[in-house]
């Protein structure tokens, strides 16, 4: 059952295999967000419906994408290098028993408590019956995606672990699929628009489900329920992933409370939160997460075999693979927040208002982009080892410095100036960074990082081709008023110019400088 450890030069093979069907996922997601931006803009629905899809979203990153993947892969890598297929198919029987049971009585009972949920998550709508009484109803369509998309998630990976990234990668892409058919074809019909676009969200989750089983019988691992909650691997899974569950998705809750502190804001800050983070989103699910997904098998297979050198170089890697495409999106994105809201979502419903608010909780979440990213490629080094405590409190210690920047930031800046939930993305980006920063010293100090030789050099060459890309987008940028006029068209010709000419400069800048692809197809990297 053993494998051979991929190389650097496979590891970027799949990390362009899932960034291409991770991006396409993203642009659906744009076009997705602009068909409801235009249909519900950022009015108390639009508030009511975030949170409704928010909540099982953020359940399934600890549950699916997040601590249970985290735990499971490596316990997974284990057994197939000292086991034997059934060994492996024994694992996932057991495996998808506990945890499809556990998230079905879960989802049961939020279904049942649905305003006791809506209480817990968006207390700020208590004292709007109407708007508490449609996120109630809409928490009841849209929470047993957390099911369905957990299972998705056990599925994809399985399907990860033995190579077949493009699947997993592509699944999302139902999920935008489904969102914008539902708003062309099912919110029409409902007296109510923003109730038929809970529905899609769960003809998605089916749709996501339904679509991997195929790949997993391809491979002969389609899993057969069992309850065996006692099972060693089971046990061993469970033990790793309850403090994982912070550790991994310490993020993720910050922009919970994110939601909960802002429901007590002006209405439509938590649109105004949720089109932003959607933005920041796409860098870092093309680019970190993918990377993050294909260095996890790798890392626990060099950490089985005490490949230390193996193990520190990938790490490596990883990061300089992350800094070369994060920092200039980062730049990119602080640079051109309002015309590429305008672009994307100044439709129907939403006001100009609403996309001047928006831009300021971008801009501060682009703060925190590269750490975002770092991140999502550090925590695994730390799950390859099996190590969940470690993780765990670096991730309350940030939980905890994220609600008292929330308080620091978001009272004066609302108080004063009416940006309130700008503090709140403030605060979640300075977390983010005490969270990149402890998870990389202590890879650091125990040796599982090691720097590779050039980083002096690598780092000139990086900030001097993104200060070319800077330059040459403010020569380019015009006035926002300008962006307005445009008709959709026009909007999205622009920003393609723009970007690409961004793009091209810094692609440019850094081959002139002499760093090529290739350079990140060795282990070692020489830049």
């Amino acid at each position: 059952m053993s494998a051979t450890p991929p190389k650097a030069s496979g590891l970027l093979r799949s990390s362009a295999v899932v960034a291409v069907m991770t991006l396409l996922s993203r642009v659906l997601g744009l076009a997705r967000d602009i068909v409801i931006a235009a249909m519900v803009g950022a009015t108390a629905n639009a508030d009511a419906f975030f949170v409704a899809f928010k909540i099982p979203n953020f359940l399934r990153r600890l549950f699916a994408e997040g601590a249970f993947s985290q735990a499971f892969v490596p316990v997974l890598a284990e057994y197939r290098e000292k086991g034997s297929m059934a060994a492996v198919q024994h694992l996932i029987d057991r495996v998808a028993g506990v945890l499809g049971g556990i998230l079905l009585l879960v989802t049961t009972l939020a279904v049942i408590g649905a305003p006791v949920v809506a209480t817990l998550f968006a207390p700020g709508f208590y004292n709007d019956p109407l708007k508490f009484a449609l996120t109630a109803d809409m928490i009841r369509i849209t929470f047993p995606y957390l099911f369905l998309i957990s299972m998705t998630g056990f599925a994809g990976a399985i399907l990860n672990s033995y190579g077949r990234f493009a699947v997993p990668a592509f699944t999302p892409v139902l999920l935008n699929l489904s969102l914008i058919g539902a708003a062309l074809f099912i919110s029409p019909l409902m007296e109510e628009p923003a109730v038929g676009l809970a529905w899609g969200v769960m003809i998605a989750g089916v749709c996501q489900l339904t679509f991997q089983l195929p790949f997993l019988q391809r491979i002969h691992l389609l899993p057969r329920p069992r309850w065996a909650w006692h099972d060693e691997g089971v046990q061993k899974i469970i033990t790793l992933m309850i403090p994982a569950l912070f550790g991994v998705s310490v993020s993720q809750i910050n922009l919970l409370l994110d939601t909960v502190i802002a429901s007590f804001l002006p209405t439509g800050s938590v649109s105004w939160l949720y089109y932003s983070d959607r933005l920041v989103e796409l860098p870092l699910g093309v680019f970190a997460i993918a990377i993050g997904t294909v260095i996890l098998p790798s890392l626990s297979r060099h950490n089985i075999g005490s490949d230390k050198s193996a193990f520190a170089g990938t790490l490596d890697w990883a990061i300089r693979a992350v800094l070369l495409l994060g920092v200039p999106a980062a730049v990119a994105l602080f640079m051109l927040a309002e015309p590429v809201l305008i672009t994307l979502f100044k439709y129907g419903e939403l006001a100009m208002r609403d996309v001047e608010m928006a831009a300021w909780s971008l801009r501060a979440y682009t703060a925190g982009l590269l750490a975002f990213m770092l991140i999502k490629v550090l925590a695994p080094g730390y799950f390859a080892q099996q190590d969940t405590k470690t993780p765990v409190k670096i991730g309350v210690i940030a939980m905890v410095a994220n609600m008292g920047l929330n308080l620091l930031f978001a009272i004066p800046l609302h108080h004063y100036y009416q940006l309130g939930h700008v503090g709140l993305a403030l605060a979640t980006a300075c977390s983010a960074w005490l969270n990149a920063a402890l998870l990389f010293r202590g890879l650091y100090r125990s040796g599982a990082y090691q720097a590779r030789s050039g980083w002096g050099l690598y780092a000139v060459r990086l900030l001097s081709a993104t200060a070319a890309m800077a330059g040459l987008l403010w020569l380019l940028l015009g006035r926002v008023e300008a962006w307005v006029a445009l008709n959709a068209a026009q909007r999205a010709l622009e920003m393609a110019l723009l970007c690409g000419a961004g793009g091209l400069t810094y692609a440019g800048v850094l081959g002139l400088l002499g760093v090529r692809l290739r350079h990140f197809r060795g282990q070692t990297t020489k830049l």
